[in-house]
């Protein structure tokens, strides 16, 4: 299959303006996810695991098929930093979503959260398979290496974090508790912090401007959601711990 420079290029300046505008829109308003749903919300509701299956899904689909079915150049720089992606949203699609406790989604929002992670797959894949062409001993670069490193301990990081964020309740509670444990002990945000991780070791690892337009919207979704939650936390519990950041240790 021949690289479609051409779209690969607007759709990463699409997720780098898209982003802004994004991060712009939640500073303001916070987006009906979670526990920010109200009760009652007019509108059909998805089931939380439901939801995360079905809207994650297109991202480990899109670019497993276009591994399967298309042929491409061989390297074992661009296949470990594919399968690196594919294996996040694996986990999302299949394990994370069907072990989260969370709150219903408005069917709006996984619709478009589905188109965007179908179009994110194929950004990704199609990149990795047909476009970019990396030097023969790239996978021994310090860049490959130390995006490894950042994107595997962001996806530990995260993974933990949700272990402890659904493990906070006994079962039949409804009322929010204070997360501790793990990054919990730093920021507010531990989960997103350890996702931005790893998209940020992605970028670094594959050096490229997709990589870098997605983790930069990544930066601009969730992490006004942290901030949001922190301020949540902040305003219902008097014994917060005040020395804790919202989604950046020591920092922010």
């Amino acid at each position: 299959m021949l690289c479609q420079e051409r779209t690969i290029l607007y759709l990463s300046w699409g997720f780098i303006i898209g982003g802004f505008l994004y991060f712009l829109q939640q500073m303001t308003t916070r987006i009906p996810y979670g526990r920010y749903v109200k009760p009652h919300s007019p509108g059909v509701m998805v089931p939380a695991k439901a939801a995360w299956l079905i809207q994650e899904l297109p991202s480990f689909l899109v670019p497993t098929l276009l591994v399967l079915t298309t042929e491409s150049s061989s390297g074992l720089g661009r296949r470990l930093l594919l399968c690196t992606f594919i294996l996040h949203y694996f986990q999302r699609s299949f394990i994370y979503a069907l072990l989260t406790k969370g709150q219903p989604a408005p069917l709006h929002m996984m619709v478009s959260a589905v188109v965007f992670c179908s179009v994110n797959g194929f950004l990704h894949g199609h990149n990795m398979l047909h476009c970019i062409q990396y030097e023969a001993d790239w996978n021994t670069d310090i860049r490959f290496l130390a995006g490894l490193l950042l994107f595997f301990s962001g996806m530990a990081i995260n993974i933990h974090s949700d272990h402890i964020l659904r493990n906070l309740r006994k079962p039949g509670e409804v009322l929010y508790k204070i997360p501790k444990g793990g990054m919990f002990e730093l920021v507010s945000g531990a989960n997103f912090f350890g996702e931005i991780l790893e998209w940020c070791g992605y970028a670094m690892a594959s050096w490229s401007l997709p990589a870098f337009s997605f983790a930069f919207f990544t930066v601009c979704s969730i992490g006004p959601r942290a901030y949001h939650h922190h301020r949540y936390y902040l305003a219902k519990f008097e014994d917060y711990p005040k020395s804790r950041k919202a989604v950046i240790p020591f920092i922010l």
